[in-house]
């Protein structure tokens, strides 16, 4: 063989030769995925979503995107190292509802050709919540009360106090009135809806009671802070309507069992009283509120604040 055929031959050999870990598949690159701890389709709200992948063929120092969906709309992008043998993996945090997907994508590198993952899809599931279950969905779940200006405890269980946050969001929301908080609550406070639309949203601080959605709202900002549930008067002794001002403070128990009152229209007060149905109006005129509510209430409206009654 002469040297000139030896040169020749050498150099289709190096060409021949890919660079390690690049034997690639037939049409490029393969990059797969799989999305952990999901029970028909779906992670429960406030889970942590394992996310694991491969990238075959791979080399040392690729790098993956894993991009976010939400109801079809990106929403967030996190940058991977693949590991020698090409896995990757990362954790999803569910922190509220929709229609989730996630897709791995990896640009294509001297080593290793583009690949793209198929899209990988999943929902949220939400429980039903009650009296004396704890945990961080309660403690979630009372943070995105507040946050529409719902008025529940503290703390990570729930109690009698987030049961009637929860009866003010359906009477807000024209739903049975009652205690409960079932998925479909749950799934609707996770996700942001059904705070109460104020009337009078340029007014500052002050107060507006809707009698035929039976709740006080103590509002600031242009926004509900406080909502209560009520109970205004009953037909024989309707609550008063109109724009008024607050300009009588009566803290403790007086003589009619009212409790921490603040009047705004001759006897017309805002006050406590034992008995608050959660299906009807049943006062003699006044807008009753539950007992362990009512001091916060009170603490919370100043003398000559406005009140909206309609």
């Amino acid at each position: 063989m002469s040297r000139r055929t030896s040169i020749f031959l050498a150099l289709i050999a190096a060409a021949l030769v890919a660079p390690a870990g690049a034997s690639a598949a037939p049409g490029g690159a393969n990059l797969s995925l799989k999305v952990g701890h999901l029970h028909g389709g779906k992670a429960k709200i406030l889970s942590k979503v394992p996310i694991t992948g491969t990238l075959a063929p791979s080399a040392a120092g690729e790098k993956v995107d894993l991009l976010f969906f939400r109801n079809g709309h990106q929403v967030g992008t996190e940058h991977l190292d693949v590991g020698a043998g090409g896995d990757f993996k990362s954790n999803f945090h569910v922190r509220r509802g929709g229609r989730f997907a996630v897709q791995a994508t990896h640009e294509a590198s001297a080593a290793v050709p583009g690949a793209a993952s198929a899209r990988k899809k999943f929902g949220v599931s939400f429980p039903s919540l009650g009296l004396g279950r704890c945990g961080r969905i309660v403690r979630g779940f009372k943070k995105a009360l507040k946050q529409q200006g719902y008025v529940p405890s503290g703390g990570s269980c729930f109690n009698d106090q987030d049961s009637r946050a929860v009866l003010a969001f359906r009477k807000v929301n024209n739903d049975s009135h009652n205690f409960h908080s079932g998925r479909g609550i749950v799934k609707a406070v996770f996700a942001g809806h059904g705070a109460f639309h104020l009337k009078y949203p340029k007014a500052g601080k002050h107060a507006e009671v809707s009698i035929s959605k039976q709740v006080l709202v103590l509002a600031a900002g242009g926004k509900p802070v406080q909502t209560y549930h009520v109970s205004t008067g009953k037909s024989s002794t309707p609550t008063i309507t109109g724009h008024f001002n607050f300009y009588l403070r009566q803290p403790g128990t007086n003589g009619e069992g009212m409790v921490n009152s603040t009047y705004f229209h001759g006897g017309y007060a805002v006050h406590g009283y034992p008995s608050v149905p959660p299906t009807y109006p049943a006062s003699h005129g006044c807008v009753r509120v539950p007992i362990p509510d009512s001091l916060h209430i009170y603490n919370s409206i100043d003398l000559g604040e406005s009140i909206w009654v309609y």
